[in-house]
């Protein structure tokens, strides 16, 4: 629904536009709000479309990974063994079914952690400004908009000050346009009328006050949101890397498959069914079937995380990329400090007139707005300044917002010869601003209510009260008027009336966190528009700089804008190289993307934190965008990867710690899965090198894979972070999941150390009843053929449960083995998956319909030691090795 007049909005003047929807100047009632919230709606798009439930659950059964499986299954009936073959298939509906609960589960956790953080404007509601969640817009409401704001309704331009507006999202034109509140004197679209703001479009400069006149689906944007379908997604970096996984593991399965059937019927003579069957086995058995699953709940459960600790992840594949993060490029104002500014000296003969002139140069309210310029407009109320009442006096008539390049905001206001000013005047300009750039602006200065020149000494004068405060961390602000006889705003020939000293002190814990990052070889750059010495003074107070050597400022730890244009691209590599610790000082936002571009260029892993507008181009330029939450702009937010809820550094290092913690689970549950592969293997390579019966059948194999493995994996992927995983450098960028030290601890340490440990108990079985290496060939052919006796089959029943629990047990071992120093801290997934394994187990052989079907005997009692030696037995081998490599070479094992 639309409130709207019968002509078009655009046409019609200021006061007619809020006639015509029944507001006013101090906006609507909170009643008349919720009344027409209730009529209308919330103001949100309607629900994207999304690939229907069915087809989403079709997709996990048509994947790389269930074809070879289907197939393997297939093979299985051809090869007139339909129990084997629906034993795949089940494999195949299981892990279907548990890969699209994850996947549903992770789009409904997303879809809540975005209420975490919903999208608020600025708006006047009672006749007071507030914060307004932008769903609970409703026509008539009047909204403030400054740059980098997205506009959240379609809304009619009521003021305006050198408002320029990025459209690109609807009309595709890249190029801001500018946006006045006069009204048009024909009907035109809401893109193209200079007096409209549609919805979705962006503020790129200046300031407005803005009618909302329709909101949710009645608005441009929801017109045609309709028809845009959901776009496709590029595949994550570690989405790329476990395909690699599957595919290099479905290649050795598929190969050491090939050479089973081949090696069975050409050099032991077993028929071609009876090899293909084993064949069949060995595929499936090596195949990776609880890997996606995992991926997907280790990711889902660190975007948990990482919820609760206050960052809110909007893309799952920058959680991976935080744990190679090399470099984090931040703010100062907000991030590193805890955004509380406030007014902690003035330098000015005429406080009292420094300060109003500085309230009059303001958007915010006390409560509410920039939060240095709430903090000027408290400092006024303690000076016994009533603002409300100066303004309404002395009401503002132009603006010149602040902008990056000119480091300054003026207004024009009707003076109407106020006597606190040395001499009559109808006009004053009043400005704020960075001291050394509206110095150069400045003619002369109030000194002791007397207007006189500034001479080269009076001007170093103003610049060393203004290093002083600087130096003791403040944020320093100039403030400077012009009177003037005809309302024209210039900022040319200005008189300084004085300094503002504002302190925003450092975050609680920011301290704590930049020492972790430097532990964890993490270089840290500060990024800010601030001037150098109050920058660098912040800087030293959290320890991102050291104390220093010398007075004065370290030029080359701070490098302010100016000095970076004078460096060469290859002379500012050479910069970011050698020194891990630095300030870079009154930055433009280009320069910024100039500097994340050069940290990229010496193949650094690149984090950067930003809230405004022009900060968009690095925060996607980075590898991981950051924006701030709180005090983000919308184009920040959008741009970025990641959003901290709560603004805080400390955030940021929490995030690449758990970043970290699912790479190292990823690893673990992988090494825990593969480890297994050879031990399922090795039953068939000892009856082709020995001659002997295979300790092991297919479905005994499957039993390990389906009933046993899945939950202890899933549990390695629950694992948090380990204590000392920010003690290590970060990884390289191109550093794979699957490298060759994971596949030699998966196959030839732990794999052959199971596979060994189930060749042992195999035999030990035989050998309990008297039937030696030599017996146990001669029999082998008569069990392979189905000719032996009912005792034999008996025994070769219980050698195969042997075996088959030296597998499960050492697996529950190699589970621990596999989480290094965590081995035995609390993780109930874990722990109720190796309890669930080792129950299976002694029900798989104990209970007899399971033991008939899996062709296994129950274990006598004498041979249970053998299994309860197998749990520790990876446990000492693992430390054994550490020890070794400790000593000899350092340990960088994934078990560490």
């Amino acid at each position: 629904m639309q409130l709207s007049a019968a002509a078009p909005i655009s046409t019609l003047s200021c006061e007619r536009a809020l006639a015509a929807l029944q507001s006013n100047p101090q906006g609507l009632s909170t009643e008349e709000a919720l009344r027409r919230l209730q009529r209308i709606g919330p103001n949100r798009l309607p629900p994207q479309r999304r690939r229907p439930l069915m087809l989403r659950l079709t997709d996990q059964f048509t994947h790389f990974m269930a074809l070879l499986l289907w197939a393997a299954g297939g093979m299985a009936f051809l090869a007139r063994t339909p129990e084997l073959g629906w034993a795949i298939w089940s494999v195949v509906l299981i892990n279907a079914l548990f890969s699209f609960w994850q996947d549903f589960q992770a789009e409904r956790t997303l879809a809540a952690l975005s209420n975490v953080l919903p999208r608020q404007v600025r708006g006047w509601r009672d006749g007071r400004l507030q914060v307004l969640s932008a769903d609970d817009l409703v026509p008539g409401d009047l909204i403030e908009l400054e740059a980098g704001d997205q506009v959240p309704a379609d809304c009619r331009v009521i003021e305006a000050a050198a408002l320029y507006l990025n459209a690109a999202v609807l009309t595709g034109e890249s190029l801001p346009v500018v946006r006045t509140a006069e009204p048009q004197p024909q009907r035109l679209r809401t893109s193209e009328a200079s007096n409209l703001l549609p919805a979705g479009t962006t503020v790129a400069a200046g300031r407005a006050q803005a009618l909302v006149y329709a909101t949710g689906g009645d608005t441009e944007f929801g017109q045609v949101a309709h028809l845009s379908a959901g776009t496709e997604r590029a595949p994550s970096t570690l989405e790329v890397q476990v395909g690699r996984i599957v595919r290099t593991v479905t290649a050795i399965a598929v190969s050491m498959g090939a050479f089973a059937f081949l090696a069975g019927v050409l050099l032991v003579g077993v028929g071609p069914v009876e090899s293909l069957v084993f064949a069949i086995g060995i595929i499936v058995a090596n195949v990776p079937e609880g890997l996606l699953p995992t991926v997907t709940l280790a990711l889902a459960l660190a975007v948990k995380r990482m919820a609760r600790e206050r960052a809110l992840v909007r893309r799952l594949s920058a959680v991976e990329t935080l744990g190679c993060v090399g470099v984090i490029c931040t703010d100062k104002t907000g991030t590193l400090t805890a955004n509380a500014m406030e007014v902690q000296n003035t330098w000015s003969s005429d406080e009292p007139l420094l300060l109003l002139a500085a309230g009059l140069c303001c958007n915010a309210s006390e409560q509410v707005g920039d939060p240095t310029e709430t903090a000027l407009l408290q400092g006024a109320q303690r000076a016994g300044l009533d603002l409300e009442k100066e303004r309404q006096r002395l009401p503002r008539q132009q603006e010149l917002p602040f902008d990056s390049e000119r480091r300054m905001m003026s207004v024009l206001v009707e003076w109407h010869n106020d006597p606190r000013w040395p001499k009559p005047s109808a006009w004053m300009v009043c400005c704020k601003g960075a001291p050394m750039e509206l110095l150069q602006r400045c003619s002369h200065w109030l000194r002791a209510g007397v207007i006189t020149p500034l001479g080269p000494a009076e001007r170093q004068l103003v610049s060393s009260a203004n290093d002083v405060m600087a130096r003791q961390g403040q944020r320093v602000l100039a403030v400077a008027c012009r009177p003037c006889d005809q309302p024209q705003l210039e900022e040319q020939h200005l008189v300084l009336v004085g300094l503002v000293g504002l302190y925003d002190p450092p975050r609680p814990g920011v301290s704590q966190a930049i020492a972790a990052c430097h532990r964890a070889g993490i270089k840290i750059t500060m990024v800010t528009g601030d001037y150098g010495l109050t920058a660098e003074a912040i800087a030293r107070q959290i320890g991102l700089l050291d104390a220093p050597a010398h007075a004065g400022p370290d030029p080359v730890r701070v490098v302010n804008g100016s000095d970076l244009n004078r460096l060469s691209d290859a002379q500012l590599r050479q910069l970011l190289k050698f020194r891990s610790r630095l300030v870079f000082a009154r930055m433009a936002p280009e320069q910024k993307l100039r500097l994340v571009q050069a940290y990229r260029a010496l193949g650094e892993v690149v984090a950067v934190t930003g809230d405004g507008v022009n900060d968009a181009p690095a925060l996607r330029a980075a590898d991981v965008g950051i924006a701030m939450g709180r005090s983000g702009t919308d184009v920040a937010r959008e741009a970025a990867d990641i959003v901290l809820v709560d603004d805080n550094f400390a955030t940021i290092v929490s995030a690449v710690r758990h970043g970290r913690g699912v790479y190292d689970n990823i690893r673990r549950f992988v090494l825990y899965i593969l480890a297994s592969n050879v031990a399922e293997v090795a039953p068939f390579l000892t009856m082709l090198a020995l001659r002997i019966p295979a300790a092991l059948t297919v479905l005994q194999i499957l039993a390990v894979d389906l009933g046993t493995d899945l939950l202890p994996a899933l549990g390695l992927g629950a694992d948090p972070p380990r204590a000392d995983v920010m003690s290590q450098p970060p990884r390289h960028r191109d550093q794979p999941l699957l490298d060759r030290p994971l596949l030699r601890q998966a196959y030839l340490f732990l794999g052959l150390l199971e596979g060994t440990l189930a060749m042992l108990g195999y035999g030990l079985t035989w050998w309990s009843y008297g039937i030696a290496l030599p017996q146990l060939r001669a029999i082998a052919p008569a069990l392979l053929h189905h000719q032996a006796s009912a005792e034999l089959v008996d025994l070769q029943h219980q050698a195969s449960a042997v075996a088959l629990g030296s597998i499960v047990f050492a697996q529950a071992g190699t589970a621990l083995a596999c989480r290094g120093v965590n081995r035995f801290k609390p993780n109930a997934l874990l722990w109720l998956g190796i309890a669930t394994e080792l129950i299976s187990f002694v029900v798989l052989q104990g209970w007899p319909p399971l033991a008939r079907t899996f062709q296994m005997a129950p274990i006598p009692s004498q041979l249970w030691w053998w299994l309860l030696l197998c749990i520790p037995a990876p446990l000492l081998a693992v430390q054994l090795r550490s020890n070794w490599k400790a000593h000899h070479h350092g340990s960088n094992s994934v078990m560490a």
